[in-house]
């Protein structure tokens, strides 16, 4: 059995490692995500992106990956004010290597509802092939319970297109703490969307970051809570796993794994490339288990390697993309030369 991770960032051409300290951060971040370190120092873009094909084409676990790019940042003009060099990579970009690699990636737009043409430019990327999109609204700086946005989230329940929310803190991007909360799923859910509610909704503050590395569910983030709820109540509202591997987040896994109720609203994702190791984790899972998991080389197969010792591999967990994404359909085809499931009882392998 393989999986669709449903949470994978595109990077920016524009992204460069920098001076020494960076480029120390660059190697050792690249070699643990399975990509050459000396051909990302070279050329990061182009060694990111065949870095992720191979690694996905290689996975045991995988058979496609939902990627997407992240809009600018935008005035209340809709003028570009802010581009991190990093994780904003075009639609254009992503449409390029979607168009090179198409039985492997599922395409989802980012586009700021800032953007003066964002109705339009929602249309033309279905068009082109795009099965949904992705909102980073805390680095936009958009609170989406303003009416305004009202029609943009009527225009994705008119295509039937699913939307990823970031919730919970962030460690990447410049950030507006307003717009990180539970409060941003009430639009869209009220409008139809269906909505898919990333990173648990786990938030965490330097202060009270061993708040954030605890395995006791009073130290767990209020939205985490209130995100589970309405899980339960909303037939339109998903959440996926990305980011939970990292370690202020993985305390909550043992927690979640109890929440049966909501199992089948949950769906695979890791968020790569954000890096994550499984020694330093505070799951709860034995050391030898950990460090086990650790030499697992493929980040994808690694990940999803952990999570079964949380979701095994009959949840539902695995599968439930294909209540968004239908495999096959809307121009999604089939991957070619996968790989077959490895042998379950493999630790160094999974599914």
């Amino acid at each position: 059995m393989q999986t669709i991770d449903f949470h994978v960032h595109l990077l920016s051409p524009e992204m460069r490692p920098g001076r020494l300290p960076r480029r120390l951060l660059a190697r050792f971040l690249a070699r643990w995500q399975g990509i050459d370190p000396d051909e990302f120092l070279a050329d990061p873009y182009s060694a990111y992106t065949r870095g992720l094909v191979r690694l996905v084409r290689e996975s045991a676990c995988l058979d496609k990956i939902v990627l997407f790019g992240v809009d600018a940042r935008l005035d209340r003009q809709g003028r570009v004010v802010h581009r991190d060099a990093t994780v904003c990579a075009a639609n254009e970009d992503l449409l390029a290597l979607y168009r090179e690699n198409p039985d492997i990636i599922i395409p989802f737009f980012s586009v700021n509802p800032l953007r003066p043409d964002a109705l339009e430019r929602i249309d033309r990327y279905v068009e082109l092939g795009f099965r949904g999109g992705k909102f980073l609204q805390n680095y936009w700086g958009v609170d989406t319970r303003e009416e305004r946005f009202s029609a943009y989230f009527e225009r994705l329940r008119q295509r039937g297109l699913p939307l990823i929310v970031h919730l919970g803190s962030e460690g990447c991007v410049d950030s507006v703490h307003a717009c990180e909360g539970i409060a941003m799923l009430e639009q869209p859910l009220a409008a139809g969307v269906t909505v898919v509610a990333a990173h648990m909704a786990l938030s965490y503050r330097p202060l009270t970051i061993w708040r954030a590395l605890s395995r006791k569910s009073r130290n767990f983030s209020p939205d985490y809570f209130r995100l589970l709820e309405l899980l339960a109540d909303h037939a339109n509202l998903y959440a996926d796993l990305s980011s939970l591997l990292t370690p202020v987040r993985a305390g909550v896994l043992a927690h979640l794994a109890g929440q049966e109720q909501v199992h089948h609203k949950l769906l695979f994702a890791t968020d790569y490339p954000v890096p994550f190791s499984m020694v330093f984790s505070p799951c709860g899972l034995p050391l030898a288990t950990r460090v086990a998991l650790d030499r697992i080389a493929n980040p994808f197969d690694r990940a999803v390697a952990a999570l079964r010792h949380f979701f095994p591999e009959d949840s539902p967990v695995y599968s439930n993309h294909r209540k968004l994404l239908q495999p096959g359909g809307m121009g999604i085809p089939a991957r070619q030369g996968a790989r077959p499931a490895q042998d379950s009882g493999s630790t160094s392998t999974s599914m």
